[in-house]
């Protein structure tokens, strides 16, 4: 399994082979950046052309005309985002971004009262989340230091879901954690979470980002109280593309913490009355106007969600980054590299390798024709995505870090990030 041809037999094999030819992939290098930045498809380019011309042909009635009327696109890219993360009709919305959609979630579920006034979050979450809960402790008249509680992890690396269970004591309000953390790569087991969550009545949200799209969710079955998530790494909807949330339907009909004037009943919301009249599903949790030009290339991208199944990406995902970590035994053993992501399945989309050079081994592999992702302070996190990569481009990116380290052509590098990691 460790020569070439064994790569090319299981390429030969892939159902999924033909949906490479979908994508623009970069000239005379290997991507492997998907979970950071997805590459553009056609679809995508398409769509995003066809909403403009929309604005061209259309003007101000492309609000209401075309193939993709503006008034209507976050719910109707809500509606095609809903198979992805297990939510039912009306339980997701395309809008905003990842952070503001937290914002908006925490300002509606978190009611602190009496002795129940903090907030449950991880230590090894992405920092903007932090920063967001940090601000809504803040005004709500609270002292972060004191009423954020960060279940910490044993190893730097993973988290226990059964010292999360531990913290959910009576003086938690809200629990928001990521469904895969963006380091490690660990699939916590938001089911089980959920349920012990639910019982103690705390609300509980997840931070979708690099699981959606990855693996597979069931969200409205599990009971889970909200969710956010970015649509530009696995999703490849685009550099800035427009975020999504999730509400569970038992929660329809509670008013929104941040409202504005798009989470309004569409029927009512040209009346301009200054009583607002918000949207009995997840369209409530919307503030402003969609970023069309920003949703358009989601459109594209979802297409193919739909025609091949998440189910059958989470498979193949899992045989690419299978695979890459039996070469990586394999070939790199000797070179000081330690797997810092769950080898059995509860990892997500992408290999975290852990080195003291890391910064300038990814340099190194960009030069030799790799796209890989450097994350603080020794991580080179590798994304073989299961749409655009192939099993030629897992072996191929092995032997190229494997001649990077026997000939240490990282020592000419800086050990020191990017301004972009």
């Amino acid at each position: 399994m460790f020569e070439v041809d064994y790569a090319k037999r299981l390429d030969d094999k892939d159902a999924l082979a033909m949906y490479k030819d979908e994508f623009y992939l970069l000239e005379n290098a290997i991507y492997m950046d998907g979970n950071s930045l997805g590459l553009l498809s056609k679809r995508a380019e398409r769509t995003l052309y066809n909403l403009l011309d929309s604005w061209k042909t259309l003007g101000i009635d492309g609000w209401t005309e075309g193939g993709n009327p503006w008034f209507y696109l976050s719910e109707s890219v809500g509606e095609k985002m809903a198979p992805l993360v297990g939510g039912e009709k009306g339980e997701v919305i395309a809008t905003g971004s990842t952070t503001t959609n937290l914002h908006q979630l925490a300002a509606t579920f978190y009611k602190p009262s009496g002795t129940k006034t903090k907030i449950l979050a991880d230590e090894l979450n992405f920092p903007s989340d932090i920063y967001a809960l940090q601000s809504q402790l803040v005004l709500k008249g609270y002292n972060p230091d004191e009423h954020l509680v960060q279940v910490k992890s044993g190893d730097g690396r993973f988290l226990n879901e059964e010292d999360i269970i531990g913290a959910m004591t009576d003086d938690i309000a809200l629990i928001v954690l990521p469904a895969v953390l963006y380091r490690s790569g660990q699939v916590l087991d938001m089911e089980k979470l959920t349920k012990v969550a639910n019982e103690k009545g705390i609300p509980i949200g997840f931070d979708l980002c690099h699981s959606i799209g990855a693996v597979e969710h069931a969200l409205h079955d599990w009971g889970t109280d909200f969710a956010f998530w970015c649509t530009y790494k696995h999703l490849n909807g685009g550099p800035g593309s427009v975020a999504g949330l999730f509400v569970h339907d038992k929660h329809f009909g509670e008013a929104p913490g941040l409202a504005g004037w798009f989470g309004s009943k569409k029927e009512s919301q040209f009346d301009m009355d200054h009583r607002m009249d918000p949207a009995m599903d997840a369209a409530a949790y919307q503030i402003g106007t969609p970023h069309v030009l920003s949703l358009a290339p989601v459109i594209g991208a979802l297409e193919l969600f739909e025609e091949v199944g998440i189910n059958k990406i989470r498979e193949k995902s899992l045989q690419l980054t299978d695979y890459m970590l039996a070469l990586i035994q394999e070939e790199l053993s000797t070179h000081g590299f330690t797997i810092g992501n769950p080898v059995d399945e509860s990892r997500g989309g992408h290999i975290l390798l852990e080195h003291v050079e890391a910064a300038r081994i990814c340099k190194a592999l960009k030069e030799d024709g790799v796209i890989p992702d450097f994350r603080a302070p020794n991580g080179v996190r590798l994304a073989p995505v299961a749409l655009y990569n192939s099993f030629g481009d897992v072996w191929h990116t092995v032997q190229i870090l494997k001649v990077i380290m026997d000939e240490k052509r990282y020592e000419k590098f800086e050990n020191k990030r990017g301004v972009v990691a």
